[in-house]
């Protein structure tokens, strides 16, 4: 009876924990990132990149892309996390909403985008951070870092810094030039927020499986 009393006490603590996670990254993407203009890495900057290129829909290929991998994701990390994740997912897109709808902050950084970057860094970290420390993640790109992080024992955080950083390069070519550089300057500070996020007080038993089922890693 204890047992289950205790589990369902560390589940209901991971699902806040989710909660939190998804409302902070939303907070950061709607009152930062959006209302400041800058470039968007991942699955979101690929289907903007399909759009340019291929005239493709945004919206289609983003779907494609979160299908795919979450599918690959089932065989490797189980019902559980695709749960999870499924569950940030929907929070993080409700909260985005609300957001938009009825937000009274506004967050006009564009004349000082270093601090727009920052700050977007930091929160988008943090909230990443958490979702991914409670056992899930907040879309297909971030399974697809987590999962190549394991692979690849490379920083989890370290991985995420990768993919953005390639996605905005090559989408240089039709994304503005100065929001694009300070929006790899905040996925650099994400990637480092994450990191410490998901690691934070578990430096010491680095043999034990995290949450989600990621080793420690050395970069």
């Amino acid at each position: 009876m204890r047992k289950k009393a205790a589990r369902r006490k560390f589940e209901g603590k991971q699902l806040l924990i989710l909660m939190f996670g998804s409302f902070i990254l939303a907070f950061a993407y709607y009152h930062i990132n959006f209302q400041n203009g800058l470039s968007e890495g991942g699955f979101v900057g690929l289907a903007l990149l399909g759009k340019y290129l291929l005239n493709w829909s945004p919206a289609l290929s983003m779907l494609v892309l979160d299908v795919l991998v979450m599918i690959v994701a089932l065989f490797f990390r189980g019902w559980k996390f695709i749960g999870n994740t499924l569950f940030a997912s929907l929070l993080f897109s409700a909260f985005y909403e609300l957001f938009e709808q009825f937000s009274p902050l506004t967050m006009d950084l564009t004349g000082n985008l270093p601090l727009a970057a920052l700050l977007s860094g930091l929160l988008t970290g943090v909230g990443a951070g958490l979702v991914l420390r409670a056992g899930g993640a907040s879309g297909g790109d971030d399974i697809l870092a987590l999962m190549l992080s394991e692979w690849s024992g490379i920083k989890i955080g370290t991985m995420f810094i990768l993919m953005d950083a390639v996605v905005l390069m090559v989408s240089l070519f039709y994304l503005p030039f100065k929001e694009t550089m300070f929006t790899i300057m905040a996925v650099l500070i994400a990637g480092k927020m994450i990191t410490w996020t998901v690691q934070y007080g578990r430096e010491d038993v680095a043999s034990r499986k995290v949450s989600y089922g990621m080793k420690q890693k050395t970069a």
